[in-house]
């Protein structure tokens, strides 16, 4: 909500007009304003040139400007300040258009009163302010993709893969983007019609797409900096049944949501074993993620540990779509996904982020997978 004193910027050549809003104003209970009173177009660019404003009031018939000509040159000199448009009766779909094109409301001139001028005043504030704070967090976002881009690229000699690399990132950051834009839209467009439930909802839309491209954008800097040799592994002893079992646990909602059942097979006690905790969890999650995700509902995921002389051999089975011959090529690249995914969501980052764990562990892994019938992932840790 706004905290401080209001100061406005009328644009109005009926002087009757303009010292009637001005009265309103001064009536005003819950806010304080300052009002700048301007009577032509011109004069009103110089005074956004040498001050600031909170807000503008903008007749749209004004003797040295005519219709949304006004509103269209003060957007581009002072694109930050919220526009409320002033309009006759009989120009409301000139309003309606002045909106659609970037102010934040109109007023009806006849229809103003105390009540509705702070309101839209204030609204028109609050609702610029919620776009501006979205335009910077689109850019930083932008900013932190070619940040993460230019990280991984650095290390790959191949153009192509660049190229390629930059047009999938695009697409699956390009979803959760419209998505924003899109509740965004629907906020600053539909407000007054919105019920509280409604706008709840948009809300949680954006939140879970801004989530999403933080998720997508944090695997990117993984690959990147694993890939620019900058991938530290601080070996400490874990307990691989117990880590096992606790993310299991941790996993219970979607696996109760696919009504997926999960078998363990530890045959042998186990000691534990020198890891870096923090990759092994993101082994065993992709893995076990993509086996939950991939099975078809009521199927069943077996993990399995097997201790040898020299190694520790972690295993995770599940009956699922299965992965073609074809795609088994490319399945430790980054974004590559398998054709029959379907509407499956995933990056396709999942794997390509295991590989690197397992290769700073010098470790191996293998996959064995049939279309129709299931996966077996196979990851063999030596014994340090």
């Amino acid at each position: 909500m706004l905290g401080h004193s209001v100061t406005i910027l009328l644009i109005e050549d009926n002087i009757a007009e303009a010292r009637l809003l001005q009265e309103y104003l001064q009536q005003a209970e819950s806010k304080q304003f300052s009002l700048v009173h301007v009577k032509r177009l011109g004069d009103a660019l110089n005074a956004l040139r040498h001050n600031n404003y909170d807000v503008i009031l903008l007749d749209l018939t004004l003797p040295d400007s005519q219709g949304l000509s006004s509103l269209s040159l003060l957007i581009e000199q002072s694109p930050s300040i919220p526009i409320v448009v002033l309009t006759n009766t009989n120009d409301e779909d000139l309003a309606i258009e002045a909106v659609r094109q970037g102010a934040q409301d109109y007023l009806v001139k006849r229809q103003v009163n105390v009540h509705v001028l702070v309101r839209a005043l204030c609204y028109a504030i609050e609702r610029k302010q919620t776009l501006e704070s979205l335009r910077i967090l689109n850019k930083s976002l932008e900013n932190r993709v070619e940040e993460s881009t230019a990280e991984l690229v650095k290390a790959q000699e191949i153009n192509q893969f660049k190229s390629d690399f930059v047009s999938m990132f695009s697409h699956d950051i390009r979803n959760p983007l419209n998505t924003i834009l899109l509740a965004a839209g629907l906020l600053q467009d539909n407000e007054e019609k919105l019920s509280q439930e409604k706008k709840h909802s948009h809300f949680q839309m954006i939140r879970s797409a801004i989530k999403n491209m933080a998720q997508l954008l944090d695997e990117v800097s993984f690959i990147g900096k694993a890939d620019a040799g900058r991938l530290q592994c601080d070996l400490v002893a874990v307990d691989l049944e117990a880590f096992c079992r606790q993310l299991v646990e941790e996993s219970q909602l979607v696996i109760k949501d696919k009504q997926i059942k999960v078998i363990f097979n530890f045959p042998q006690p186990l000691e534990p074993i020198l890891l870096d905790e923090s990759l092994f969890r993101h082994i065993l999650a992709n893995l076990l993620g993509n086996a939950i995700k991939y099975s078809h509902p009521g199927g069943q995921v077996k993990l399995e540990l097997f201790n040898q002389e020299k190694t520790v051999t972690l295993k995770i089975q599940d009956s699922g779509i299965g992965i073609s011959i074809e795609d088994q090529k490319q399945l430790f690249q980054p974004f590559h996904r398998g054709d029959n995914v379907g509407g499956i969501s995933g990056t396709g980052l999942g794997l390509a982020i295991v590989k690197k764990c397992v290769d700073a562990h010098e470790g191996e892994i293998f996959v064995d997978s049939e279309v129709g019938v299931g996966t077996t992932v196979t990851v063999i840790f030596p014994k340090i």
